[in-house]
């Protein structure tokens, strides 16, 4: 019985996490596009690589992840906002490291489309996003 409490918990765990996962992807102008999900050697690690496109002037919100995030720009401008960092704005070619659970938004400052390859490496079963008010 307790373990069929636990398998329960951790399903509705991951089905949470890809509910929001979905939601974000979702979001008007933003357009996510998932490439890869693998386990790491290190045990309970993922790593999870994500194309992410931004409409001109759409911002995805206040949020964080349950690991780290390395940011590829892939085209366009884009400014990230870091928590008690100043803001850094990355043209296509450049990259940025985000701390687990750094809570950061990214805003698309060009007047084309911008888009990242984000490089998630986080603990497995947690919900990738987590959106912070």
């Amino acid at each position: 019985m307790k373990t069929a409490r636990i398998i329960a918990l951790a399903v509705l765990m991951v089905a949470s996490g890809l509910a929001l996962h979905v939601a974000l992807s979702q979001q008007q102008g933003i357009k996510r596009t998932d490439l890869q999900r693998h386990d790491l050697s290190v045990p309970g690690r993922e790593v999870v690589q994500v194309r992410v496109d931004f409409a001109p002037g759409v911002v995805a919100p206040a949020h964080n992840h349950p690991g780290e995030e390395i940011v590829y720009a892939i085209e366009g401008l884009m400014e990230y906002r870091l928590k008690g960092k100043p803001p850094v704005t990355l043209k296509a070619g450049e990259v940025l490291f985000i701390p687990a659970g750094t809570i950061h938004s990214a805003k698309n400052v060009g007047s084309g489309n911008a888009a990242e390859l984000a490089t998630y490496v986080v603990e497995k079963g947690k919900p990738l996003v987590v959106l912070v008010k």
